[in-house]
């Protein structure tokens, strides 16, 4: 049984999506609802969503390689990412396409082969280049009339697990996924 989500996809879309090697995300928006928290003592804080983060060891279980490429830099998006084993975390990138490309030279792998998620203006240049881009439900309107596909949740609300399903649904891994958890 099909997500509803998931449901009537367009077959160029899931074509895409099952060429993926390389899910890379933002965070800020996408990984998270976008939110800066800080403490009185100045530290910051992020929220992220659990289902986000099973969603991505599982692309990582299924020979999907996931990567975090993000304009700012935070302790909590380093604690977040070693949590979850993701290898390929750059974060204080000001050039988010040309780091997506340095990254896709040093994995030999071509542009068709990355999805790029995003949701602000930061995000549109390594969307253009990706073979699959991803807005989030909730992301500036530039980058949703350029998106492939676009998540039914917003950022930090579950988003990324949504393409996370999508790109092992096109690989046809869902289904051993589904009936690994039964």
């Amino acid at each position: 049984m099909t997500e509803s989500y998931l449901a009537n996809l367009p077959t160029d879309l899931l074509a895409r999506a099952a060429a993926i090697r390389l899910a890379v995300f933002d965070v800020d928006g996408t990984l998270t609802d976008g939110r800066l928290h800080y403490g009185e003592d100045g530290r910051e804080t992020k929220v992220f969503h659990v289902h986000d983060g099973l969603g991505l060891k599982r692309l990582q279980a299924n020979g999907v390689q996931v990567a975090i490429i993000t304009a700012r830099i935070s302790h909590p998006v380093a604690l977040r990412a070693e949590e979850l084993d993701i290898a390929h975390v750059y974060q204080g990138q000001g050039d988010k396409r040309a780091c997506l490309r340095e990254l896709l030279e040093a994995l030999n792998l071509t542009p068709a082969q990355a999805a790029f998620v995003g949701d602000d203006l930061p995000d549109l240049a390594p969307m253009r280049l990706a073979g699959l881009a991803v807005a989030v439900a909730n992301a500036h309107p530039w980058l949703a009339a350029q998106a492939h596909w676009q998540t039914r949740h917003r950022g930090g609300e579950g988003a990324v697990r949504e393409v996370c399903d999508l790109i092992l649904l096109a690989q046809g891994k869902a289904e051993a996924e589904r009936e690994r958890w039964q």
